[in-house]
């Protein structure tokens, strides 16, 4: 990874010119099909509805902020600006405004989960995705990531982890039919049956976040203390782990001793984890 990664968080104005109300000097206009899509555009999903007033708007009003584009071959790449070019498409347009940038692959990926995430609501496992493909295809490290998106590392370890849930409950989470808070209870309940009885029944009945939590510390009891005898030390010693460690500790007790669980979701991840507890850190 290369040092132009440094300072991305700064936010979109520092990156992407057009986000304040003054006029654009160095625009271009080029034919809107000499146009491709990013390939490292995080968003899967596109409100049709949004995308249909956005082109209302472009036939009156045109397009107020030019596209980021970077020159490829006999074309142009987008980097910033999707919802512009689906919308100005429909809006019949045959020219569009652009700013050209240069641009490295690991950048594209950088600014377009930026200009998502700060300009309009992605979605959590799209954002995680985008994530961890910066920390596994660009050697990203998570405080990496954090400074390029501005966001604390536990909130990318947060989101990176909603991908180790089953597949019906990522696609359930990107569509919007359960929220991040129920995704992070459901990784909780170590009990896959009880996650999935817990997942529709959030469908069905419509759950809330601490009826599940309170759900999967119902379980976690019944697993870890068949007896239902309330150890508190070990209790205190896990919470106190978890926040150390800045990841999920399970604790678990038998006659001739027990077990510390420590989750990981990355290789990037583990060697952190490592690191911290070899005092490297």
């Amino acid at each position: 990874m290369t040092d132009n990664s440094k300072g991305l968080g700064r936010g979109l104005d520092a990156l992407i010119p057009g986000g304040s109300d003054e006029p654009q000097t160095n625009t271009n206009e080029v034919a809107i099909g000499l146009i491709d899509v990013n390939p490292h555009q995080p968003r899967t999903i596109f409100n049709e509805d949004d995308i249909a007033e956005l082109a209302t708007s472009i036939k009156k009003h045109g397009v107020l902020q030019p596209l980021v584009v970077t020159p490829k071959d006999d074309h142009y790449e987008l980097i910033a600006g999707e919802r512009r070019l689906r919308a100005s498409k429909i809006a019949g347009l045959q020219k569009i405004p652009v700013i050209l940038r240069d641009a490295e692959e690991h950048q594209k990926l950088e600014i377009a989960i930026i200009e998502n995430v700060h300009r309009s609501d992605l979605n959590p496992i799209d954002e995680a995705i985008s994530y961890r493909k910066l920390i596994e295809e660009f050697n990203y490290t998570q405080d990496q990531v954090a400074e390029s998106t501005g966001k604390s590392r536990a909130s990318i370890a947060n989101k990176i982890r909603l991908l180790a849930l089953p597949t019906e409950m990522k696609r359930a989470l990107k569509e919007g039919k359960i929220t991040e808070g129920h995704g992070k209870a459901l990784l909780s309940v170590s009990d896959p049956k009880k996650r999935e009885s817990l997942f529709h029944a959030i469908i069905t009945e419509g759950l809330n976040v601490r009826e599940v939590e309170s759900e999967s510390k119902k379980s976690t009891a019944k697993v870890s203390n068949p007896k239902g005898e309330s150890d508190l030390a070990l209790k205190q010693l896990a919470d106190d782990l978890r926040t150390f460690l800045g990841t999920k500790v399970n604790i678990k007790s038998s006659k001739r001793g027990g077990k510390i669980e420590i989750d990981y979701f990355s290789a990037e991840e583990l060697n952190r984890i490592y690191q911290k507890i070899k005092g490297i850190d």
